[in-house]
């Protein structure tokens, strides 16, 4: 078994280590331009040269859950793409959700403000059946999202592009039914895949069908968002803030006005972040399943883009 590895800006070593300790007898070894011909590639926003010099792999497998940079490049014909299940990122991600949630939902901000000022001066307490918080895209990622978001008790609906049944979720499904979904949601928060059904949605329109005052958390692609529209959305008061994890462009220049912007909270794309044990172990034990002739789950369908 042969197998090449690469992983744009970070080393592929860790990687090679645990493969080889996994494998005693594969060959592995990190790409580099004219590598020998492998078996699988396991690979995170590879060059298009590593997919035209490798015409014979049997599966490629995505080093991360988001598939959109693969899928802006012309893969081998018939070559399937397996991107990761959660691989323990999930639960960093429902972390990240209930803590900006939790946030803006008793005004933490508004506390922080006030220490600076020395004061001492309990805000309103919010009803929390009126605080729906909803939740875009319920694949694996969304799920444990919104179950987390129900451990703190507040009312969760869900939308997604094909209809889903989750315990105690209101879900909602396709373009008929986006608006009634936006309508209800104190807080919006993105998971969706990247698609170019999907990109721009958080927009100057869907803003609009939020309720006045909502807050919009984005942990999945920054190309969701059009950061011009939620900036002016949050100028118009329409929204409250944003918590953003990914942007458009990373690292977002130094001179972006959301830098500036007191509403809203950067962090730099970490909010689920790749485990390398964990994800590794997932993808040997999908190759092992291939070996065997069985089918493995996480094949990204090209035609909808995850």
């Amino acid at each position: 078994m042969k197998l090449v590895v690469y992983s744009k800006g970070g080393s592929p070593q860790g990687w090679l280590d645990r493969i080889r300790a996994a494998f005693p007898d594969a060959r592995a070894w990190a790409w580099t331009p004219g590598s020998p011909q492998a078996d699988y590639a396991l690979v995170w926003m590879p060059p298009q040269q590593l997919l035209d010099e490798q015409p014979g792999l049997k599966a490629i497998f995505n080093m991360g859950a988001g598939v959109d940079a693969l899928l802006r490049l012309r893969l081998p014909p018939g070559v399937p793409l397996v991107r990761l299940e959660d691989a323990g990122m999930a639960v960093q991600m429902a972390e990240y959700v209930c803590h900006a949630v939790i946030g803006y939902y008793r005004g933490f901000a508004g506390y922080a403000a006030q220490q600076r000022e020395a004061l001492w001066q309990p805000l309103p307490v919010r009803r929390r059946a009126d605080f729906r918080v909803g939740v875009m895209g319920l694949g694996v990622l969304g799920q444990r999202v919104a179950r987390a978001l129900q451990g703190f008790e507040f009312p969760v609906l869900g939308w997604s592009r094909s209809a889903r049944q989750l315990p105690g979720v209101q879900c909602l499904h396709g373009a008929a039914q986006f608006d009634a979904f936006l309508a209800q949601a104190q807080v919006l928060v993105n998971l969706l895949p990247l698609t170019p059904e999907t990109e721009g949605i958080i927009n100057r329109r869907s803003l609009a069908r939020l309720p006045r005052g909502a807050f919009v958390i984005n942990i999945a692609r920054g190309r969701h968002v059009v950061e011009d529209e939620l900036l002016a959305a949050i100028a118009s008061g329409q929204v409250a803030g944003a918590t953003l994890d990914v942007l458009r462009e990373e690292p977002l220049p130094p001179q972006h006005p959301l830098w500036r912007c007191p509403q809203v909270t950067l962090t730099p794309h970490i909010s689920g972040q790749t485990l390398e044990a964990e994800s590794l172990a997932q993808i040997l034990g999908k190759i092992r399943a291939l070996h065997r002739g069985e089918a493995i789950g996480g094949i990204v369908d090209a035609g909808r883009g995850y």
